[in-house]
């Protein structure tokens, strides 16, 4: 018995603590991740704003429903592995840079990606710039130390660098 009350101890202190850990980390974060491909920047830009695309090269993304645009920028709904994202267009000046918000006020997170595209050297390099917030604590804490900020971007451009080797 005194085992079982042990451990219940321990697993509501290790709650305790990712509780507390994750309210004193910050609210908002910003990472960041390149990668450089052999594409032109027209096709690399084709690529990041083809929503009704993204199922067909990012594992993470079922569908995607495209929404009325607001103001004329493009909104769109993600559905994946995720759960249900809407997404809006902020700015966007080709082929240059795309800057895109979560749009959904109900998740426990939002924020900003903004896309950079420069020409490389026999190539494009696309960096994505996460202005992230995470409003929940422990999500926080999980994002900050189990997954990592930087997770998504890294799978997001691991999946482009694939789709456009593939176009070459």
């Amino acid at each position: 018995m005194k085992m079982l009350l042990l451990a219940g101890a321990v697993i509501v202190a290790l709650v305790v603590l990712v509780l507390v850990v994750g309210w004193l980390l910050p609210v908002k974060h910003r990472a960041s991740r390149s990668v450089t491909t052999a594409a032109p920047p027209e096709q690399v830009w084709r690529l990041i704003t083809e929503v009704d695309a993204f199922p067909s090269w990012r594992s993470d993304v079922k569908s995607v429903t495209r929404l009325p645009d607001r103001g004329g920028q493009m909104i769109w709904v993600e559905e994946g592995s995720n759960g249900r994202m809407t997404m809006a267009v902020e700015r966007s000046e080709a082929p240059r840079q795309l800057v895109t918000r979560i749009a959904d006020p109900d998740l426990p997170f939002g924020g900003a990606w903004t896309y950079v595209i420069t020409p490389a050297p026999n190539g494009t390099t696309l960096t994505i710039t996460e202005d992230g917030e995470v409003y929940n604590p422990i999500f926080r804490f999980m994002s900050r130390f189990v997954f990592g900020h930087e997770a998504t971007m890294a799978a997001y451009l691991s999946a482009a660098e694939q789709k456009l080797g593939a176009g070459r």
